[in-house]
Parts: structure tokens; C-alpha cells; sequence
């Protein structure tokens, strides 16, 4: 009875398996890539010439989205790479906030051989964007930096927030904790992120040991 129950237990999860994988083949199916870029084609052809910042605009938001599909299913990736996509996605910020917040984002020239978890600093640049905040009375701004010094990797970004947040948004990090579980899945024991949660100012500094 025992040996019955094991092995009906172990059918019982191939099954799962097996549809949990038919169903991601499914999805993946409906999600057609080149529809999607023949579309944007199509829409950067209806956009006037003369409106060159649209037009700008959607190319970087095509290899944006062709980095996403295309070159992030692995573990790690060359991080000039990465930081092509990170600026991206910048510029495509900076056009749709208040453009008396300042934007700054220094890497000191970084590259070489090194790599790192693809659409990991993402998650944190993101929150910043979404929670920056704007006050008269003072300087407002989203500043990030990058550093590389004896194999370790430090990444920086503070953001102004409203003192006035909804209690809600700010208990939410689901983004904040999937980071946290990749971390801890793809460097374990070799990293560290030290989050200061301040009531007027948001600062993230992230360190990769031994890249």
C-alpha cells in the first residue's frame, strides 16, 4: 500500500509537470514577436519625420523589448549589454516625468568581461521611477551610480519621494522581494543590499562580491 500510494504520488506529479508545461508552450504560443515588432514598424512609418523624439522613442523601446525576448534566457550577460537596456529605459522615464526632477545615472566607463544577472538593477530603478516624488521647496532628483573597484560591483540610486505616500504603496515591495530571492538565489553569500527607507528620500546600495 505503501509502495502504491508513493507511486501514485509521483504520476500524480509528472502530471502536474507536464501541464504546467504544456500550458507555458501554449501562452508562449499566443505571444507572437514578430507580429509585435512588424507592428511597431508599421507605427514608427505613421510617425511624422519631423517628430523626431517619438520617433527615437519607439526605436529604443523596440530594443528594449527585443533585449527582453531575445537575450535575457541566461543566467548572467555581459554588462555593457545590460547597461545599453538601463539606459533605455532612462531616457524613456526622463520623457514622461516632471522635467524638474533630475535624472542622473554615472557607470565611470565600466566594462570589460564582466557580467551580471540580466533585468536585476531594473527592479530597483523602476521603484525609484514610480515613487519619485516633486516638492517646491527643495531639490528633487533620482541619482544612480555604478562602480567597480577589486572584483566587487556597487550600484547606488537615491530618489526624492513625498513625505504624503499612501500607506498601501509604500508597505507594497513585491518587486523589492522577487530582487531579494533572485539575489539570494544567484549570489549566495556574495552579496549585500542595504535599503535606508526614509521618509523623504528612498536609497538603495547594492554590492556583488567577486564578480
Amino acid at each position: 500500500m505503501v509502495a502504491e500510494k508513493i507511486r501514485s504520488e509521483i504520476y500524480i506529479e509528472k502530471i502536474e509537470k507536464e501541464k504546467a508545461a504544456n500550458e507555458l508552450n501554449f501562452l508562449r504560443a499566443q505571444f507572437n514577436p514578430h507580429f509585435l515588432f512588424n507592428s511597431i514598424n508599421s507605427i514608427y512609418g505613421h510617425i511624422d519625420k519631423n517628430n523626431k523624439p517619438a520617433r527615437d522613442m519607439l526605436l529604443k523601446f523596440s530594443e528594449m523589448l527585443r533585449y527582453q525576448l531575445y537575450e535575457c534566457n541566461v543566467e548572467f550577460i555581459e554588462l555593457d549589454r545590460e547597461l545599453n537596456y538601463i539606459k533605455n529605459y532612462i531616457d524613456l522615464q526622463k520623457s514622461r516625468i516632471d522635467e524638474r526632477i533630475k535624472v542622473t545615472f554615472c557607470d565611470a566607463g565600466i566594462g570589460g568581461n564582466l557580467k551580471i544577472a540580466p533585468l536585476l538593477l531594473i527592479t530597483f530603478i523602476e521603484n525609484a521611477f514610480k515613487y519619485v516624488g516633486f516638492n517646491d521647496a527643495r531639490d528633487n532628483y533620482i541619482a544612480m551610480g555604478l562602480n567597480y573597484n577589486n572584483g566587487n560591483l556597487v550600484f547606488n540610486i537615491i530618489n526624492t519621494r513625498d513625505v504624503y505616500v499612501n500607506p498601501v504603496e509604500r508597505s507594497s515591495g513585491l518587486g523589492i522581494a522577487n530582487a531579494r530571492r533572485r539575489l539570494e538565489l544567484l549570489y549566495p553569500g556574495k552579496h549585500e543590499l542595504v535599503i535606508d527607507d526614509h521618509e523623504d528620500y528612498y536609497e538603495i546600495i547594492l554590492s556583488l562580491f567577486g564578480v
